[in-house]
């Protein structure tokens, strides 16, 4: 089976497929006249357990482990238990705190956050951890290299514009050969940004989703 049909077949997104084949949890053959992957039925079986693992919470190395065969699936399911029960204890204390805050009257800047901010720091010093939403969605990590790339660009274009402008108003100013390297060199600054564009995105869109509904 080609990628597409694996794909369809177990609802896992070509980039993820990738992804578990980098992290060596998965190694489909090679066809031997195009090169191609060749995904069989082992494969797709593997895929599922993964997906399965996966939705469930359990961390790339316990898959890996599990695969390995140096730790059984209850083993496996034992040490993430440990994980998920740190973490509902933590929500508990979220949902808590939350409770507490949702009885206040006050606007946000007459809080006094310092005594919030105290109870939270002896919590965290008893092992709670709480989610930190001063981390950006990844989303935005996108916006600044796509902003500086369209702006040079347009500068570039504008540049490509002057040039063109300028030889249509007095064409004996500048012989063709001139113009044509006045034009090469913008154009050639204009690929490279996007070249430039193309990677970044590619390397900071690299890695797994995490997002169940998009396996």
């Amino acid at each position: 089976m080609k990628i597409n049909e694996v794909e369809a077949l177990v609802g896992i997104t070509k980039k993820n497929i990738r992804f578990y084949e980098e992290k060596g949890l998965l190694s489909p053959s090679r066809n031997s006249e195009n090169g191609y992957r060749d995904y069989g039925e082992a494969e797709v079986a593997a895929l599922q357990r993964i997906k399965l693992m996966r939705k469930l919470g359990v961390p790339i190395e316990e898959i890996r482990r599990m695969q390995e065969g140096t730790q059984t699936v209850g083993d496996g399911m034992r040490r993430h238990l440990v994980t998920l029960e740190r973490e509902r204890q933590n929500l508990e204390e979220s949902v808590r705190l939350c409770e507490l805050l949702q009885e206040r009257t006050e606007p946000l800047r007459e809080l006094d956050a310092q005594n919030v901010l105290g109870e939270l720091e002896k919590l965290e010093k008893a092992g709670a951890t709480f989610p930190n939403k001063q981390q950006q969605d990844v989303r935005i990590r996108y916006v600044a290299p796509i902003v500086i790339a369209a702006g040079m660009v347009a500068t570039l274009a504008t540049l490509i514009g002057l040039f063109l402008w300028a030889y249509n108003e007095d064409p004996s100013a500048a012989p063709p050969m001139v113009l044509i390297v006045a034009l090469a060199i913008p154009a050639l600054l204009i690929c490279g940004v996007l070249f430039a564009l193309f990677q970044r995105i590619r390397e900071i869109g690299k890695g797994e989703i995490d997002d169940a509904k998009k396996y």
